[in-house]
């Protein structure tokens, strides 16, 4: 969602998706409801396997506030993302394939049509490498990304490494995501996952808080703990649900140059997501 995120490989290996998130009413009086849609389409271009991926991401946001903030929320109900990927997967050399994913992204309250300040441009490039027929199957992810929503002008580290030490039991390390699962049954699998979520998005209408600063972005970081239990329809295609916590949370309103002019949230939360996917992991 948004802000960390969170292409194909680079940012999220779902050709198919469709999810729920409910974050409940915490002390601060807010409570969030996303839903999500994604599709990826990887087109083979030629014999060596290489692939254009063409898709589109939506994410829509529907928050409640039950507290007096001092100022008018109504800009602040309604929240949407969305993300258009297109990229290539290629094959590096002998052991490593190469992922580019270029994602330009609307994310506004739409209130007023669309707007220059609507759109941000969002780039990964990673290197990725896997076993998936070895008795301890393995897969590596290296590579950078630029997210022009962070507010950071740098491209940042992307890592994962994946394991399936055992039969029953498998664990990936990386960032923003790391689990830790236990596969009971052929069909079933249950994890303990640590993993950043967020976003930052537009306010088309800017907002005079009472200091009489001006409020012009939104954005939410959480650093969520949580457990899930996933049921396997096929290899590919998967139920699942995630129950947790965030353990650090901010939201906030941002001025034009991305300060912060005012706190929202800081709050722990609930955090409770479901979903059908289908990945090419």
């Amino acid at each position: 969602m948004g802000l960390i995120p969170l292409g194909i490989v680079g940012q999220s290996s779902d050709v198919f998706r469709l999810e729920y998130l409910n974050i409940p009413e915490n002390d601060t009086g807010i409570k969030t409801q996303r839903y999500r849609f994604l599709f990826n389409l990887p087109i083979r271009l030629n014999q060596k396997k290489d692939y254009l991926i063409t898709g589109l991401e939506y994410n829509r946001l529907d928050v409640g506030y039950s507290r007096d903030f001092g100022f008018d929320k109504s800009e602040l109900n309604r929240l949407h993302v969305v993300d258009f990927n297109l990229g290539i997967i290629t094959k590096w050399n002998e052991n490593w394939n190469f992922v580019g994913i270029l994602t330009p992204r609307l994310a506004s309250n739409f209130t007023d049509g669309t707007l220059t300040d609507d759109f941000f441009l969002n780039a990964t490039a990673t290197l990725w490498k896997e076993n998936s027929k070895a008795e301890k199957s393995y897969r590596i992810v290296l590579g950078l990304s630029y997210n022009s929503t962070t507010g950071l002008p740098i491209p940042l580290p992307l890592v994962s490494y994946y394991r399936r030490f055992h039969p029953n039991w498998s664990y990936t390390l990386g960032i923003p995501r790391s689990n830790f699962k236990f596969y009971p049954a052929k069909k079933h699998s249950v994890e303990l996952a640590l993993f950043l979520d967020g976003y930052f998005i537009n306010i088309q209408d800017n907002i005079v808080l009472p200091d009489n600063q001006i409020a012009s972005k939104i954005s939410l970081s959480a650093l969520v703990a949580a457990i899930g239990y996933q049921y396997n329809l096929t290899k590919r295609m998967r139920f699942y649900t995630l129950v947790g916590r965030s353990i650090e949370q901010e939201g906030k309103l941002r001025n034009d140059d991305r300060g912060d002019v005012f706190l929202l949230n800081d709050e722990a939360n609930f955090y409770i997501r479901t979903g059908f996917k289908i990945s090419i992991f």
